[in-house]
Protein backbone atom coordinates (compact mmCIF):
# COMPACT_ATOMS: atom_id res chain seq x y z
CA UNK A 1 0.00 0.00 0.00
CA UNK A 2 1.21 3.34 -1.19
CA UNK A 3 2.10 6.21 2.06
CA UNK A 4 0.17 8.87 2.01
CA UNK A 5 1.66 12.52 1.79
CA UNK A 6 -0.90 15.51 1.76
CA UNK A 7 0.68 18.14 -0.43
CA UNK A 8 -1.13 21.57 0.59
CA UNK A 9 -1.14 23.54 -3.25
CA UNK A 10 -1.19 20.35 -4.94
CA UNK A 11 -3.15 21.86 -7.76
CA UNK A 12 -0.76 24.62 -8.35
CA UNK A 13 2.54 24.69 -10.85
CA UNK A 14 4.92 23.40 -8.52
CA UNK A 15 2.52 21.38 -6.34
CA UNK A 16 1.19 19.57 -9.31
CA UNK A 17 4.57 18.65 -10.50
CA UNK A 18 5.91 17.34 -6.92
CA UNK A 19 2.68 15.34 -6.94
CA UNK A 20 3.82 13.31 -10.03
CA UNK A 21 7.09 12.74 -8.64
CA UNK A 22 5.66 11.69 -5.86
CA UNK A 23 3.32 8.75 -7.24
CA UNK A 24 7.25 8.13 -9.53
CA UNK A 25 8.68 7.37 -6.04
CA UNK A 26 5.88 4.92 -4.61
CA UNK A 27 3.58 7.74 -2.99
CA UNK A 28 0.29 8.60 -2.83
CA UNK A 29 0.28 12.26 -3.21
CA UNK A 30 -2.89 14.01 -1.61
CA UNK A 31 -3.81 17.40 -3.09
CA UNK A 32 -5.32 19.82 -0.92
CA UNK A 33 -6.18 23.20 -2.60
CA UNK A 34 -9.07 25.83 -2.57
CA UNK A 35 -8.64 26.24 -6.16
CA UNK A 36 -7.98 29.72 -6.04
CA UNK A 37 -4.74 29.92 -8.17
CA UNK A 38 -4.77 26.08 -8.38
CA UNK A 39 -6.16 23.91 -11.34
CA UNK A 40 -8.38 20.76 -11.03
CA UNK A 41 -6.95 19.52 -13.71
CA UNK A 42 -3.34 19.67 -12.77
CA UNK A 43 -4.06 16.82 -9.86
CA UNK A 44 -3.71 13.23 -11.63
CA UNK A 45 -1.80 11.77 -9.54
CA UNK A 46 -3.58 11.14 -5.95
CA UNK A 47 -7.17 12.07 -4.87
CA UNK A 48 -8.14 16.25 -4.44
CA UNK A 49 -9.29 17.74 -0.96
CA UNK A 50 -10.76 20.39 -1.79
CA UNK A 51 -10.06 22.88 1.57
CA UNK A 52 -7.86 26.12 2.99
CA UNK A 53 -5.15 26.21 5.12
CA UNK A 54 -6.55 29.03 6.99
CA UNK A 55 -9.60 26.18 7.75
CA UNK A 56 -8.58 24.01 10.55
CA UNK A 57 -11.72 22.29 11.05
CA UNK A 58 -11.44 21.12 7.43
CA UNK A 59 -7.24 20.04 7.94
CA UNK A 60 -8.33 18.42 10.84
CA UNK A 61 -10.52 15.92 8.76
CA UNK A 62 -8.45 15.58 5.97
CA UNK A 63 -5.62 14.66 8.17
CA UNK A 64 -7.58 12.34 10.22
CA UNK A 65 -9.16 10.73 6.70
CA UNK A 66 -5.51 10.25 5.34
CA UNK A 67 -3.51 9.85 8.15
CA UNK A 68 0.14 11.00 6.02
CA UNK A 69 3.56 10.27 6.54
CA UNK A 70 4.34 13.83 5.53
CA UNK A 71 3.04 17.06 4.32
CA UNK A 72 4.55 19.26 1.50
CA UNK A 73 3.57 22.83 2.14
CA UNK A 74 3.42 24.35 -1.45
CA UNK A 75 -0.34 26.58 -0.52
CA UNK A 76 1.49 30.35 0.11
CA UNK A 77 0.89 33.51 -2.43
CA UNK A 78 3.52 34.46 -4.17
CA UNK A 79 3.85 37.75 -6.16
CA UNK A 80 6.36 39.63 -4.64
CA UNK A 81 4.51 43.28 -5.94
CA UNK A 82 1.08 42.11 -5.25
CA UNK A 83 2.89 41.49 -1.33
CA UNK A 84 3.89 45.07 -1.11
CA UNK A 85 0.25 46.25 -2.17
CA UNK A 86 -1.32 44.14 0.33
CA UNK A 87 0.77 42.39 3.12
CA UNK A 88 -2.34 41.32 5.38
CA UNK A 89 -3.20 39.30 2.75
CA UNK A 90 0.34 37.43 2.76
CA UNK A 91 1.18 37.73 6.37
CA UNK A 92 -2.73 36.37 7.08
CA UNK A 93 -2.14 33.21 4.22
CA UNK A 94 1.57 32.57 4.24
CA UNK A 95 1.97 32.84 7.98
CA UNK A 96 -1.26 32.37 9.79
CA UNK A 97 -2.27 29.61 7.31
CA UNK A 98 1.39 27.69 8.10
CA UNK A 99 0.67 27.96 11.79
CA UNK A 100 -3.26 26.26 11.36
CA UNK A 101 -1.41 24.09 9.48
CA UNK A 102 1.59 23.23 11.91
CA UNK A 103 -1.29 23.26 14.58
CA UNK A 104 -3.25 20.80 12.64
CA UNK A 105 -0.45 18.25 12.43
CA UNK A 106 0.24 18.44 16.08
CA UNK A 107 -2.86 17.29 16.68
CA UNK A 108 -3.11 14.70 14.24
CA UNK A 109 0.53 13.31 15.01
CA UNK A 110 1.69 14.12 11.62
CA UNK A 111 5.79 15.08 12.35
CA UNK A 112 7.28 15.74 9.20
CA UNK A 113 6.94 18.57 6.97
CA UNK A 114 8.87 20.09 3.62
CA UNK A 115 8.33 23.62 3.32
CA UNK A 116 8.11 25.82 0.22
CA UNK A 117 10.66 28.50 0.80
CA UNK A 118 12.37 31.38 -1.44
CA UNK A 119 15.42 32.64 -1.95
CA UNK A 120 13.68 36.17 -1.21
CA UNK A 121 14.56 35.54 2.30
CA UNK A 122 17.85 36.85 1.08
CA UNK A 123 16.77 39.92 -0.09
CA UNK A 124 19.40 41.69 -2.01
CA UNK A 125 22.54 39.90 -1.46
CA UNK A 126 25.92 41.31 -1.53
CA UNK A 127 27.75 38.21 -3.17
CA UNK A 128 27.12 35.72 -5.67
CA UNK A 129 26.39 32.91 -5.87
CA UNK A 130 24.22 32.36 -2.31
CA UNK A 131 24.59 30.17 0.18
CA UNK A 132 22.54 29.17 3.28
CA UNK A 133 25.00 30.97 5.26
CA UNK A 134 24.18 34.30 3.46
CA UNK A 135 22.46 37.28 5.23
CA UNK A 136 19.27 36.46 5.35
CA UNK A 137 17.22 40.38 4.93
CA UNK A 138 14.04 40.09 2.67
CA UNK A 139 13.22 43.48 1.10
CA UNK A 140 9.15 42.79 0.45
CA UNK A 141 6.47 40.92 2.66
CA UNK A 142 6.51 38.15 0.43
CA UNK A 143 9.93 37.55 1.43
CA UNK A 144 8.98 38.01 4.93
CA UNK A 145 6.72 35.66 5.27
CA UNK A 146 8.70 32.78 4.01
CA UNK A 147 11.42 34.13 6.72
CA UNK A 148 9.05 33.73 9.56
CA UNK A 149 7.57 30.24 8.60
CA UNK A 150 11.42 29.02 8.95
CA UNK A 151 11.73 30.15 12.18
CA UNK A 152 8.67 28.59 13.49
CA UNK A 153 9.88 25.62 11.84
CA UNK A 154 12.82 25.72 13.80
CA UNK A 155 11.20 26.71 17.07
CA UNK A 156 8.58 24.13 16.58
CA UNK A 157 11.47 21.75 15.93
CA UNK A 158 12.53 22.52 19.06
CA UNK A 159 9.73 22.91 21.46
CA UNK A 160 7.77 19.56 19.75
CA UNK A 161 9.98 17.52 17.48
CA UNK A 162 9.25 18.55 14.54
CA UNK A 163 10.89 17.53 11.91
CA UNK A 164 11.41 19.94 8.64
CA UNK A 165 13.07 21.31 5.39
CA UNK A 166 13.05 24.41 3.73
CA UNK A 167 13.69 25.07 0.40
CA UNK A 168 14.60 28.15 -0.45
CA UNK A 169 13.99 28.28 -4.88
CA UNK A 170 15.57 30.52 -7.15
CA UNK A 171 13.44 30.51 -10.49
CA UNK A 172 11.42 28.00 -10.53
CA UNK A 173 10.60 27.72 -14.32
CA UNK A 174 9.89 24.82 -17.42
CA UNK A 175 7.27 22.29 -17.52
CA UNK A 176 6.73 18.39 -16.97
CA UNK A 177 8.95 16.78 -20.02
CA UNK A 178 5.91 15.25 -20.81
CA UNK A 179 3.66 18.36 -20.80
CA UNK A 180 1.34 16.39 -18.41
CA UNK A 181 1.03 19.61 -15.99
CA UNK A 182 3.05 23.02 -16.11
CA UNK A 183 2.41 26.64 -15.26
CA UNK A 184 -0.74 28.38 -15.65
CA UNK A 185 -0.91 31.46 -13.43
CA UNK A 186 -3.39 34.22 -14.25
CA UNK A 187 -1.55 36.93 -13.94
CA UNK A 188 1.80 35.94 -15.14
CA UNK A 189 4.88 37.45 -13.47
CA UNK A 190 7.46 35.04 -14.59
CA UNK A 191 9.99 35.50 -17.43
CA UNK A 192 9.75 32.78 -19.48
CA UNK A 193 6.12 31.99 -20.38
CA UNK A 194 5.65 36.13 -20.34
CA UNK A 195 8.13 35.61 -23.20
CA UNK A 196 5.94 32.86 -24.67
CA UNK A 197 3.05 34.69 -24.23
CA UNK A 198 4.77 37.74 -26.06
CA UNK A 199 5.64 35.44 -29.11
CA UNK A 200 2.17 33.86 -28.86
CA UNK A 201 0.29 37.75 -29.25
CA UNK A 202 -1.46 36.54 -25.92
CA UNK A 203 0.69 40.47 -25.16
CA UNK A 204 1.66 42.97 -26.80
CA UNK A 205 5.50 43.00 -25.94
CA UNK A 206 7.48 41.98 -23.23
CA UNK A 207 8.98 44.76 -20.42
CA UNK A 208 12.46 44.15 -19.22
CA UNK A 209 12.89 46.38 -16.56
CA UNK A 210 16.66 47.68 -16.53
CA UNK A 211 19.57 47.23 -19.12
CA UNK A 212 21.78 49.30 -16.94
CA UNK A 213 22.96 46.99 -14.42
CA UNK A 214 26.50 46.10 -14.08
CA UNK A 215 26.28 42.85 -15.69
CA UNK A 216 28.10 41.42 -19.03
CA UNK A 217 24.88 42.55 -20.96
CA UNK A 218 23.32 44.51 -18.60
CA UNK A 219 20.39 43.24 -17.64
CA UNK A 220 19.56 40.79 -14.33
CA UNK A 221 21.20 37.89 -13.68
CA UNK A 222 19.22 34.91 -12.75
CA UNK A 223 19.51 31.32 -11.61
CA UNK A 224 17.08 29.55 -13.37
CA UNK A 225 15.99 25.89 -12.00
CA UNK A 226 13.51 23.11 -13.81
CA UNK A 227 10.48 22.56 -11.67
CA UNK A 228 10.73 18.75 -12.11
CA UNK A 229 14.27 19.01 -10.37
CA UNK A 230 11.94 21.47 -7.74
CA UNK A 231 9.95 18.35 -7.26
CA UNK A 232 12.71 15.99 -7.39
CA UNK A 233 14.28 17.57 -4.18
CA UNK A 234 11.21 17.74 -2.09
CA UNK A 235 11.13 13.52 -2.53
CA UNK A 236 14.74 13.54 -1.93
CA UNK A 237 13.80 15.82 1.25
CA UNK A 238 10.93 13.72 2.48
CA UNK A 239 12.77 10.62 2.19
CA UNK A 240 15.99 12.11 3.91
CA UNK A 241 13.67 12.85 6.79
CA UNK A 242 12.29 9.29 6.79
CA UNK A 243 15.70 8.44 7.68
CA UNK A 244 15.94 9.89 10.45
CA UNK A 245 18.53 13.21 8.88
CA UNK A 246 18.31 16.50 10.62
CA UNK A 247 16.10 19.56 10.00
CA UNK A 248 17.10 22.63 7.78
CA UNK A 249 17.08 24.81 5.09
CA UNK A 250 18.38 24.54 1.24
CA UNK A 251 18.76 26.55 -1.64
CA UNK A 252 17.82 24.74 -4.66
CA UNK A 253 19.27 26.12 -8.02
CA UNK A 254 21.57 25.29 -11.19
CA UNK A 255 24.64 27.30 -9.54
CA UNK A 256 24.91 29.08 -13.18
CA UNK A 257 22.84 32.08 -13.91
CA UNK A 258 21.48 33.48 -17.05
CA UNK A 259 20.76 37.04 -17.96
CA UNK A 260 16.92 38.37 -19.12
CA UNK A 261 18.73 38.44 -22.93
CA UNK A 262 20.10 35.46 -22.65
CA UNK A 263 17.21 33.89 -22.18
CA UNK A 264 15.05 36.08 -24.68
CA UNK A 265 17.90 34.55 -27.80
CA UNK A 266 17.51 31.31 -26.01
CA UNK A 267 13.45 31.39 -26.58
CA UNK A 268 13.76 32.96 -30.30
CA UNK A 269 16.22 30.38 -31.04
CA UNK A 270 14.24 27.66 -29.38
CA UNK A 271 10.84 28.79 -30.87
CA UNK A 272 12.19 30.47 -33.86
CA UNK A 273 9.53 33.37 -33.08
CA UNK A 274 11.06 37.17 -32.59
CA UNK A 275 10.11 38.08 -29.19
CA UNK A 276 9.04 41.54 -29.33
CA UNK A 277 10.65 43.88 -26.46
CA UNK A 278 10.67 46.83 -24.91
CA UNK A 279 12.97 48.29 -22.50
CA UNK A 280 11.96 50.24 -19.33
CA UNK A 281 13.07 51.52 -15.85
CA UNK A 282 15.18 49.32 -13.07
CA UNK A 283 12.19 47.55 -10.61
CA UNK A 284 12.97 48.67 -7.17
CA UNK A 285 14.37 45.65 -4.88
CA UNK A 286 15.86 44.29 -8.19
CA UNK A 287 19.45 42.73 -7.63
CA UNK A 288 21.76 42.11 -10.27
CA UNK A 289 22.53 38.92 -9.98
CA UNK A 290 21.08 35.88 -7.76
CA UNK A 291 22.55 32.77 -8.13
CA UNK A 292 22.62 29.74 -5.86
CA UNK A 293 24.81 27.66 -4.36
CA UNK A 294 22.73 24.55 -3.79
CA UNK A 295 26.00 22.11 -2.86
CA UNK A 296 24.45 22.00 0.30
CA UNK A 297 21.39 20.33 -1.02
CA UNK A 298 23.81 18.29 -3.36
CA UNK A 299 25.47 16.65 -0.26
CA UNK A 300 23.00 16.47 2.23
CA UNK A 301 19.78 15.52 -0.45
CA UNK A 302 21.86 13.04 -3.05
CA UNK A 303 20.04 15.56 -5.11
CA UNK A 304 21.63 17.90 -8.45
CA UNK A 305 19.43 19.21 -11.19
CA UNK A 306 18.90 17.03 -14.28
CA UNK A 307 17.47 19.92 -16.90
CA UNK A 308 20.04 22.09 -16.29
CA UNK A 309 20.34 23.93 -19.96
CA UNK A 310 18.30 26.99 -20.40
CA UNK A 311 17.53 25.68 -23.82
CA UNK A 312 15.99 22.20 -22.52
CA UNK A 313 13.94 24.44 -19.80
CA UNK A 314 12.73 26.84 -22.18
CA UNK A 315 11.91 23.79 -24.87
CA UNK A 316 9.94 22.37 -22.09
CA UNK A 317 7.91 25.24 -21.58
CA UNK A 318 7.20 26.27 -25.28
CA UNK A 319 5.50 22.31 -25.89
CA UNK A 320 3.48 23.17 -22.76
CA UNK A 321 2.40 26.28 -23.56
CA UNK A 322 1.91 25.41 -27.07
CA UNK A 323 -1.18 22.78 -25.80
CA UNK A 324 -4.04 24.21 -27.10
CA UNK A 325 -6.27 23.30 -24.51
CA UNK A 326 -4.67 25.73 -21.70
Amino acid sequence: MSVNVLVTGGAGYIGSHACKALRVAGYNPVAYDNLSSGHEWAVKWGPLERGDILDFTRLIEVLNCYKPLAVMHFAGLIAVGESVEHPERYYRNNVIGSLSLLQAMREVGVNNVIFSSTAAVYGLPKEAPINETSLEKPINPYGETKLIVERVLRDFGVAYGLNWTALRYFNAAGADPASETGEAHDPETHLIPIIIESIQGKRDRLTVYGADYDTPDGTCIRDYIHVSDLADAHVAALNRLRRGGSSGSYNLGNGAGFSVREVINTAQTVTGKIVPVTYGARRRGDPAVLVADASRATHELSWRPKISSLDEIIRTAWAWHSRTWI
